[in-house]
Order: structure tokens, then C-alpha cells, then sequence
């Protein structure tokens, strides 16, 4: 996919909203859905222990996370995708908080309500920042799930620091690993046109960007048949106009290009791995099967027509696997 210079018109973002399919990354707002879409999981958040706040990593750079239930029980850390925050996972926060765990999850730096910063937009800072905040907040055991993005950062997190009781399960959802990029030695990855042509979109116009992303392929709301949930939609924007330009852009290099092949080697704990078919951002041939044949103790389950974005428009399908899968 190429995307020229000149303003983006009706019909071209229709355009990109179908090309994106087999690129972007990351998602799970919460919203009201329209009454013939998936029912999400409403339950009544419990108040005891809930914090927010901001950590400094070594290099300077504030990052904010949120901290919620009681500060025994079993840990659960969430890693959000591209370019969005920890409020995309809400959902999953108050249902596994429901279920009586202690659940984080964090805005990456230059994302959110994080720094600003232009430094260390790289996966190997990314899984040092989350170093550095699971000892702030002295995480042990702890069961590491990511979409996306967040996905390739819970495989180099889990691959590093993993060890010494630090984590117990990694849960990875429409994932990036192991490559998504089109390379000599991934010839069935997606064209690195197509990835120039996102940056050269998000640098024209990030807010419409966002919007066609959100509308489109993300969500699957480019599909026939399938309603636009616009709070969804609203919800993505929101997110991603809160980080930093410079910081995304800089992002869809690291999702698209970095190899976590040898990582998804490394890791030695049960990981579930969560994809479907019918997912147009991150293409299923090349990331879950994939990942699950490098993987030590892999749990594999896929689905026929879910969006990328699946953990937002079928969170009660998605939180279901995944308990089934932690109480295994």
C-alpha cells in the first residue's frame, strides 16, 4: 500500500481503511454496544487497594500505570497495543478484578499519560521499563497478557526477566511475534510499503488516521455486515491523540519490524496464544501458528472471524479463554 502526499478525501480513506488490512496494532476499549453486538462483561469494580500513579524509569521518563485489588493475590499485567493506552484494557480490568486478581497495566512510554519522549522507542526499552515498574511495584508470579504490540513486549518481558519467580503465564493475544515484516528470511510477511505508507499517513493527518484505523480494519467494522460501534471508535481515537506523534511514529518500526523468533524461544512458562483468521491488521498465517511452533509450553486456540481488535468487540469470549486457561 502507497499513500501519496495530497489530503486524504472520502474515497481514499475508504481505500486505506481496506489496504490497512494486514497492518496496525494494538486495542480493547469499553463501551456501550449497540443491541445486535457482542455483550460485554459489566460487573462492579472492587475499590479496596485501587492506585494510580507515575514511576520514573533510570532515563528519566514517567510512566503511569494503574495498580488495582488486593496486594496478595495473584497478578495479572496487561500490555496495551499501538497507539493506545492501559484504558484499553478496562474491560478485562474489572472482570479479572472481579474474579479476585490484582491487576496492572501501564501507558508505554510515549503513549498515554507516560512521557512524551523520543528516546528508547525500541522493544528492548519497552521490556526494560516493565522491568523496572514489576520491581516498583514488587510483582512476583505475575501472569503477563498483551495484544498487539503489547503482545511482542510481553515476549521480549518474558524472555529477559522472566526469570526468578518474576512470571507464571503469558497470555498472547492478535500478537505481533515473530515477525511481521516481509524480510529474505520471512518471505510471506507483509511488504515494508505498507508500513511507510502508515507512517506517511500518521505524519499528513494523525487525527483522521486514527478515526479510518478505528472505523476500519482495527475493529473490523470494515466488514459486510458489521455495525459500527462508535464509542468503540471514539475510544481508539481518544486514546492514541493522547501520546506523542513523534513516539508512534517511531512505533510502527518496532511493531513491524522487530524479530522476537529467539525470544519466543526463550520462554519457558505456559503461554497461551489467542489469533484469528479473519485478523487484518496482524495476518494470522505469520504471527500465531507461527509463534506457537517456537514456543516451549504453548496453548493454542484461534478463531474463524474475529477482529483484530477482539479483546473490545468480544471481551467475554476472549476473558473466558483466558481464565479457562489460568485455572488450567
Amino acid at each position: 500500500m502507497t499513500i501519496s502526499d495530497e489530503p486524504l478525501s472520502p474515497s481514499r480513506r475508504v481505500m486505506l481503511a481496506s489496504g490497512l488490512a494486514a497492518t496496525t496494532a494494538l486495542c480493547l476499549p469499553t463501551a456501550a454496544p449497540a443491541a445486535d453486538s457482542p455483550v460485554r462483561h459489566a460487573v462492579t469494580p472492587h475499590t479496596k487497594g485501587q492506585t494510580m500513579g507515575m514511576f520514573k524509569t533510570k532515563d528519566g521518563t514517567d510512566i503511569f500505570y494503574k495498580d488495582w485489588g488486593p496486594r496478595n493475590a495473584q497478578v495479572i499485567a496487561f500490555h496495551h497495543g499501538w497507539p493506545l493506552s492501559a484504558d484499553d484494557w478496562d474491560n478485562q480490568m474489572m472482570f479479572f478484578l472481579a474474579q479476585g486478581y490484582r491487576v496492572v497495566a501501564h501507558d508505554r512510554r510515549g503513549h498515554g499519560r507516560s512521557s512524551q519522549t523520543d528516546v528508547g522507542t525500541d522493544m528492548d526499552t519497552y521490556a526494560a521499563d516493565c522491568a523496572e515498574l514489576a520491581d516498583h511495584l514488587n510483582l512476583k508470579n505475575a501472569i503477563h497478557v498483551g495484544h498487539s504490540t503489547g503482545g511482542g513486549e510481553v515476549t521480549r518481558y518474558v524472555a529477559r526477566y522472566g526469570g526468578g519467580g518474576r512470571v507464571s503465564k503469558a497470555v498472547l493475544i492478535s500478537a505481533i511475534p515473530p515477525l511481521i515484516v516481509q524480510t529474505p528470511a520471512n518471505p510471506t510477511g507483509v511488504p515494508r510499503e505498507t508500513f511507510d505508507g502508515l507512517r506517511k499517513s500518521l505524519a499528513a493527518n494523525r487525527s483522521q488516521f486514527y478515526l479510518d484505523v478505528a472505523s476500519g480494519p482495527f475493529y473490523g467494522f470494515n466488514r459486510p455486515g458489521v455495525k459500527t460501534i462508535q464509542g468503540d471508535v471514539d475510544n481508539w481515537w481518544r486514546q492514541g491523540m493522547m501520546g506523542a506523534a513523534q513516539a508512534h511514529y517511531d512505533c510502527i518500526r518496532v511493531w513491524s519490524e522487530t524479530d522476537l523468533t529467539e525470544d519466543l524461544k526463550m520462554i519457558d512458562v505456559p503461554t497461551l496464544v489467542l489469533h484469528s483468521e479473519d485478523d487484518q491488521v496482524v495476518p494470522y498465517a505469520n504471527a500465531g501458528p507461527k509463534a506457537v511452533k517456537l514456543l516451549r509450553q504453548p496453548t493454542f486456540k484461534s478463531y474463524k472471524d474475529l477482529p483484530h481488535g477482539m479483546p473490545t468487540t468480544h471481551a467475554d469470549i476472549i476473558n473466558a479463554d483466558i481464565i479457562t486457561f489460568l485455572k488450567a
